[in-house]
């Protein structure tokens, strides 16, 4: 697995394991299955509603937690409760410790749900704080608000969304790009889609393994999912 380092140190993982739309026992396995193949990031939120399927299934893979990285992200409903909300997926993950903690959206009062993760990381209960979805004007609001930068920003990027903008601003203030629907939700025929497959077959790869590696390639964490 290869890792890269944010701009407080942490070494996370390239690639990682997303759980959207993941529920019960398929949920579970799928977790335990990832990491048994080589998934060292799983990636959740308290939108998702699983996060306990997701504790579970990293127990039920005997994977040392330290060897893990896991995040998840809270809901926007949650924001002024964004402490309390956060100790609770602590205890649905099976977990005393997140290694990257989100804001899902920039909606409602942010400025105060950011304010708990930099009280949260301050006293070590998350190893680095950042936002999913805010767009560069956004990102730039909490970034000079802020008094521990946002080490990542989750934000929808792929092939046909390249985020080019957004890189621009990230890279300039030490904030990582982190890809969510790297396979564009399987829209525009992703996965047959004759200019990635013609680039693939040079390489003996598929249509989605060129997407990824165009991605990994761009400096983008991706988080693909399966079921399979």
């Amino acid at each position: 697995m290869e890792y890269l380092t944010l701009n407080n140190g942490v070494q996370m993982p390239l690639v990682g394991f997303g759980t959207f739309m993941l529920s019960g026992e398929t949920c579970t396995k799928s977790v335990a299955a990832a990491i048994e193949s080589g998934y060292r990031m799983i990636d959740t939120a308290e939108a998702y509603g699983n996060e306990k399927e997701v504790g579970a299934g990293i127990k039920a893979s005997g994977m040392d937690r330290k060897k893990l990285f896991l995040v998840t992200k809270v809901n926007f409903k949650s924001y002024e409760n964004a402490e309390l909300t956060v100790l609770q997926s602590l205890e649905n993950l099976q977990t005393d410790y997140i290694d990257l903690l989100l804001l899902h959206w920039p909606f409602a009062n942010y400025y105060a749900a950011w304010r708990s993760l930099e009280k949260l990381y301050t006293e070590g209960k998350v190893r680095a704080i950042g936002v999913s979805n805010f767009g560069p004007d956004r990102y730039l609001d909490i970034q000079h608000f802020a008094e521990v930068k946002p080490a990542v920003n989750q934000i929808e990027t792929h092939v046909f969304q390249q985020q080019k903008t957004a890189k621009e601003y990230l890279k300039k203030y030490g904030c990582q790009i982190e890809s969510w629907g790297p396979f564009a939700e399987g829209r525009k025929d992703m996965f047959t889609n004759p200019v990635l497959t013609q680039i693939g077959e040079k390489y003996g790869k598929t249509a989605a393994q060129t997407a990824l590696r165009f991605l990994l390639q761009s400096d983008v964490v991706v988080i693909p999912k399966s079921t399979h």
